[in-house]
Parts: structure tokens; sequence; C-alpha cells
């Protein structure tokens, strides 16, 4: 192989597109996660009650907590709480959640599946493994040199230094506004 900036381009872009697609997709759905998030669907809820103290900052002592729900018969072992404003949640291992409004103390129990594919694809987004987050760090860099091996291919009078510049520059500038004047 003749290494060009098109070949260049080209390989690396054949060579990760799977990810491209995978990660570009489940991004999309993460920007999204408030309205529908895939990772996890329900697939059973039943109603449940807690017995909310007088004293509220019980409701952040994870013991009573995992005391106070053994009458719930929960299948996974209770694994944490948190607390914000008037909702506690309350977590169980095998993807079990338990949403509790903290002044009544009623709530849903909820057994939770990752979705096929779609769940998959944003597991990989959001994994903190060390080898994944190594290929993902090379995937990055990837990303760059088909970047920067597209800039640099010659194309006559729609190529970078005619026109593609402006439109790089455009693309630079409008996640940067975005960024300091709307956030």
């Amino acid at each position: 192989m003749k290494w060009t900036n098109r070949n260049i381009h080209r390989d690396f872009a054949y060579f990760y597109v799977g990810l491209i697609i995978a990660f570009s997709f489940s991004g999309i759905i993460l920007n999204h996660r408030q309205d529908w998030y895939p990772m996890d669907y329900t697939y059973e809820s039943k109603e449940v009650s807690l017995d909310i103290p007088e004293d509220r900052n019980l409701l952040n002592d994870k013991t009573y907590i995992e005391n106070a729900t053994k009458s719930w018969k929960v299948e996974g072992k209770f694994d944490g709480a948190r607390l914000r404003e008037h909702q506690l949640r309350i977590y169980f291992k095998d993807n079990i959640i338990a949403d509790i409004d903290a002044k009544t103390g009623k709530g849903v129990l909820e057994y939770k599946k990752r979705t096929p594919i779609i769940g998959h694809t944003m597991y990989l987004h959001k994994t903190t493994n060390s080898f994944w987050i190594w290929y993902s760090d090379i995937f990055g860099a990837a990303m760059l040199i088909i970047a920067i091996t597209g800039i640099l291919i010659p194309a006559g009078k729609n190529g970078f230094k005619k026109r593609g510049w402006k439109l790089a520059l455009a693309g630079l500038l409008f996640p940067l506004i975005f960024l300091f004047f709307l956030a």
C-alpha cells in the first residue's frame, strides 16, 4: 500500500466504521436520555411503600434503608441509595431500582433489563473498563488522523484550501459558541 493521505484516510475509516456508527448512534440516544433511556427497560414494576422516619437524616443512612426495604423481598441485594430533595432512589443488584417520594413514602420498584443491541452500544459509550478506555483513546487518535488526512486530501476548487477551511472553521466555532455563551 502506498502511504498517501487518501489511503490512510480511507483505511482508518474502513477499520473504525463499526465503532463510528455505534458511538454516533449511542451518542444521539444519550443526548435524549431524559426522554428515553433504552439502556434499560422496565419489564416488571410494583408499588411499594417505605416508612418515612421523623428524623429525615435517616434517609441518608444506608443501614436504615436496607433494613426498611427488607419487607419488599427484593431478589437483588441492596446496593445503595441517593436522596435528592424529596426523591429517594434505592438501588439493588441485578438492575432493580426503587423511586420513593420522600414525603409520602410511596413509590415504585422497577426490575430492569438492558435493551438488546442499543443498550450494549450505550454501555460501550459509558464504560470505564481500563482496556476499553485505552481502545477508545486509540479510536480518538484515529478520528484525529481521519480528520487531518481528510483535510490534506487535495481536491481542486472544493478542497480545503479553497472552501473547506471555511466549513471547518464554522464547524469549530459552533460548539465553542454553544459551550461558552449558552452553557
